[in-house]
């Protein structure tokens, strides 16, 4: 009982947290306004562009995952950890990765045109979609692949004793409890997305509803439409939660002796060079952008300003307190009503938030002195989804396994914990944590509109430098950020990477 009271008064917390800002921005605006035919042309758009993106996303990642699941190699932790990057890298830092490599004079172009094939376009609808599945098949993996790694090793034992299929018995049932919830995340993610269409969508044609807001924001100053967009937004947001909510698989995979999983099948040739070409695909998509990244940034280091370094330690001191701040609201919300109001965070446009923010904060204080506080908070409500996405799926199939076991035993409360559901959330309580940490590093939302020259953090400080036409600086800049945000998730993330690698 009295859990379930924490769970309900967190949940309150975290809808305030959301809603209270989106409140403000419609009082300001004077309500709520009518949708323009090119308002509608987004929303289109939006749905279309997100649906695609989140399918494509997920398809990829089944043979990518199971793949990795099923093999092992030299440098498959690294791979596996490395995998994550694409997702936690700032928005704008990816797509120079992505110019570099399917640009105009990008490497696939350098290719192409030797052979007299037709250059490729990265602008337009199939750029932005491009740019979504670079950042989410990262996601998509790892998600499955947690799944693949949870099926205790005795199922494998006794599959490949009575000789029947994995697929259809194993993995299967596995994939349909994890499918629509990371389905709806992503496309959750897609509906919201911003730099990507302003850099990669090419025109009105691929313009996003979060685009679409910072218009009657930045140009128009029309709150009250921005507001009306917001809550369309929003609204698509709760409906693909509530959808991967009704029909996720309650049922888990089974209890174990957390001993190492054995793999028999995949023994055929065939099965051994599909993995390989899977794997090779995702290495090879997902981490050259990465390499063109480095190698431009690599000359830049040693002409970062003193800024930088300063900047750096701000951002990384953030990432670490939105990381406590998401763990702490996460755990009383581990149920399917507080994954629900968890879906908030990402469902509601982040310059509504923190356009609500300000407003509300302006009267009482200046916005710079409450720049760090309230990015923090921020960060970690848009976070939190995707962290009880990776975690409420271990914590039911601890429940179910042991529950009534631990119920037997007389453990309640913080002893429950300890001894049963903590051991077994270990993997995905790393890769959480991590996430989480690497994409504070990365944010550059409500900074934007708080910070001044003295509270900036490394993402702010790259834009500024880009503005100033200190690319080089930048590049260095961009590189010191990307080597941050994967050593933080690293650090975080080892514990579930050496249980990958059992």
């Amino acid at each position: 009982m009295a859990s379930r009271v924490v769970t309900i008064i967190t949940a309150l917390i975290v809808a305030g947290m959301v809603l209270v800002p989106v409140a403000a921005v419609l009082w300001r605006g004077g309500g709520l306004s009518g949708l323009g035919p090119g308002d509608w042309a987004a929303l289109r758009f939006t749905i279309w562009q997100a649906a695609l993106s989140a399918l494509l996303s997920v398809g990829l990642a089944i043979p990518v995952a199971r793949a990795l699941a099923r093999r092992s190699f030299a440098g498959r932790s690294a791979l596996i950890a490395l995998m994550g990057a694409p997702f936690i890298l700032p928005v704008i830092v990816a797509i120079l990765g992505l110019l570099a490599v399917f640009g105009g004079k990008g490497l696939i172009n350098q290719l192409l045109a030797p052979l007299g094939l037709p250059r490729l376009d990265i602008y337009g609808y199939h750029g932005v979609i491009l740019a979504h599945v670079f950042f989410n098949l990262p996601l998509a993996v790892r998600l499955l692949l947690q799944g693949w790694l949870a099926i205790p090793a005795e199922r494998f034992r006794l599959a490949a004793s009575l000789n029947a299929p994995l697929w259809r018995v194993l993995e299967l049932p596995m994939l349909r409890q994890l499918l629509p919830g990371a389905f709806a995340v992503i496309f959750v993610i897609c509906l919201g997305s911003f730099a990507v269409a302003l850099t990669l969508g090419g025109g009105p044609r691929a313009t996003t509803l979060e685009l679409a807001i910072y218009q009657a924001f930045r140009f128009d100053f029309d709150l009250g439409k921005a507001a009306t967009l917001a809550g369309v937004q929003l609204c698509l947001g709760l409906v693909a939660g509530g959808v991967a909510l009704r029909f996720a698989a309650r049922d888990g995979m089974g209890a174990g002796l957390d001993r190492q999983v054995a793999r028999w099948d995949g023994a055929a040739t065939v099965s051994r060079v599909m993995d390989g070409v899977w794997i090779a695909f995702a290495a090879s998509f997902l981490l050259v952008p990465l390499m063109a990244v480095a190698l431009a940034g690599a000359p830049g280091l040693t002409d970062m300003p003193g800024v930088v370094w300063s900047a750096a330690g701000r951002s990384v001191l953030l990432a670490l307190g939105a990381t406590a701040l998401t763990l702490m609201m996460a755990l009383p919300l581990l149920t399917r009503a507080g994954e629900a109001a968890a879906l908030l965070g990402i469902s509601v446009s982040g310059l509504v938030l923190g356009t609500g923010a300000f407003l509300l904060l302006q009267p009482i204080v200046r916005p710079a002195d409450v720049a760090l506080p309230v990015t923090m908070l921020v960060n970690a409500l848009m976070a939190l989804p995707f962290v009880l996405r990776v975690l409420r799926p271990s914590l039911d199939s601890a429940r179910q396994d042991f529950g009534r076991l631990g119920a037997a035993l007389g453990l309640r409360g913080w002893p429950l914990w300890r001894v049963v559901y903590l051991p077994r959330m270990r993997r995905p309580l790393g890769f959480a944590a991590g996430l989480t940490a690497a994409l504070s590093m990365g944010d550059l939302g409500v900074i934007m509109l708080f910070a001044d020259g003295d509270s900036s953090t490394l993402p702010l400080q790259i834009y500024r430098l880009m503005g100033s036409y200190q690319m080089e600086a930048a590049r260095g800049a961009a590189l010191l950020l990307l080597s941050l945000s994967l050593g933080l998730f690293w650090v975080f993330d080892k514990g579930g990477r050496a249980s990958a690698d059992a």
